[in-house]
């Protein structure tokens, strides 16, 4: 007897070869019990039971319906969903709902692995040995999400942006390859960091390369929606930026991304002095003051004619003034305001995505993908340091270097 006990107890327990399976089946049989147990609770009484009164709770179990496979983070299982008949009223699983044959966190993680890089074609070859034969992940299931969240981005665009107090905000555009069209699709994205330091995706516009007319639309669309201006805008060395904020938020200050016009100060030089001239620039990009600035950028002219190479320094001197704009706020954040790095780096996971996809029969689909991305990547974006200086320079207060200006009244 003693011996039949133990054979029975290995049996029924799991081996490391055999654990996947093992887990699935006591899952199994757990969730059957659970939807067993909700029509007990529904009738008031276990199976085989009469009613006990005549005004007792009507209905009856009428067996089951057709074996249901169900998709949960250990894999696909198999329930029978139990049904009843002449009830006083419908009923209706908590465990189970009608139609369901993914568990929210699956639901939640496919979405999250297309957005990551894995390709629609490639889930089943991923997933399938992982979730089971029987769980749901055709490429139907990735156009359906798509569809989804077309219309979630069609409603985040009209979300009303009264109460968004918009300090600095960085902007840049994506290009996309779509349907027919020889030339990429550009789309403008504004991303903002908020009086309380959070950074949040304000804007994710197609249009027209980085024109005026775009980026000017993008910022009417913002202010009708009740954005006020920003205190600071950081963008490249597209000029269809600069004359969107002349025309829409005037009063917003203006900061040229320091990398990219150093990028382009070096595209203007022969390789063997890229180093060299790197190492200067970047002195410039660092210097303490503006007025240190200046005469770091006179040092750069003057080492650039030394050499003959007079476009270099010219480069440079362009739009200075949008260069050292970051010296009129806070100290504490200039790390932030000197590039455009914050809307960069997102553009990493788009440009993965945008890749594995290759092309978009259409703008509207890259479009919706490229939001969720950023949504996706908005959740890890890293507050702005000091955010407690933030409400000062919405509020308008003055810095010169970086040092707060403090007025007679103030002190």
């Amino acid at each position: 007897m003693g011996k039949q006990s133990t054979r029975g107890r290995a049996e029924a327990s799991p081996q490391w070869e055999t654990l996947e399976d093992w887990v699935r089946g006591h899952v199994q049989q757990y969730i059957q019990r659970l939807l067993e147990d909700e029509v007990t609770e529904f009738l008031g009484r276990q199976k085989s039971a009469r009613r006990r009164r005549v005004d007792g709770p009507r209905g009856y179990r009428n067996g089951y319906g057709k074996p249901r496979r169900l998709t949960v983070s250990c894999g696909t299982i198999t329930v029978n969903r139990p049904r009843v008949r002449e009830a006083e009223e419908h009923f209706v699983s908590r465990v189970l709902p009608v139609f369901k044959r993914k568990s929210t966190a699956v639901s939640n993680v496919l979405p999250e692995l297309y957005l990551h890089g894995l390709a629609q074609g490639d889930f089943e070859l991923a997933l399938r040995g992982l979730l089971g034969d029987g769980a749901p992940l055709s490429g139907s299931t990735v156009a359906r999400l798509k569809e989804k969240w077309q219309t979630e981005f069609a409603q985040w665009q009209r979300r009303p942006l009264d109460e968004v107090d918009a300090v600095y905000c960085w902007v840049d555009g994506i290009y996309v390859k779509a349907g027919l069209e020889k030339d990429k699709a550009a789309l403008l994205v504004v991303l903002a960091a908020l009086s309380d330091g959070r950074k949040v995706v304000l804007a994710v516009v197609p249009g027209h390369r980085e024109s005026t007319e775009s980026w000017s639309g993008v910022l009417r669309e913002l202010k009708q929606r009740g954005l006020q201006c920003p205190r600071l805008v950081i963008g490249d060395g597209h000029l269809g930026i600069w004359g969107a904020l002349r025309n829409v938020y005037p009063q917003a200050a203006e900061q040229r991304c320091w990398n990219h016009k150093i990028l382009n100060v070096l595209d203007k030089l022969p390789k063997n002095q890229y180093a060299s001239a790197n190492k200067l620039l970047r002195s410039v990009m660092y210097a303490a003051t503006r007025r240190e600035a200046e005469r770091r950028r006179d040092q750069f002219v003057h080492w650039c004619e030394q050499r003959a190479s007079h476009r270099a320094a010219d480069c440079l001197r362009t739009d200075w003034d949008r260069m050292v704009t970051f010296y009129d706020f806070p100290q504490a954040h200039w790390q932030h305001l000197r590039t455009s790095n914050p809307v960069e780096s997102p553009f990493s996971a788009a440009r993965l995505r945008t890749d594995a996809a290759r092309r978009f029969k259409k703008v509207e689909n890259a479009t919706a993908m490229i939001w969720k991305i950023l949504l996706v990547a908005e959740r890890a974006f890293r507050r702005v340091k000091h955010p407690e200086l933030m409400n000062g320079v919405h509020n308008g207060v003055h810095y010169v270097d970086g040092l707060q200006v403090r007025t007679k009244a103030a002190a």
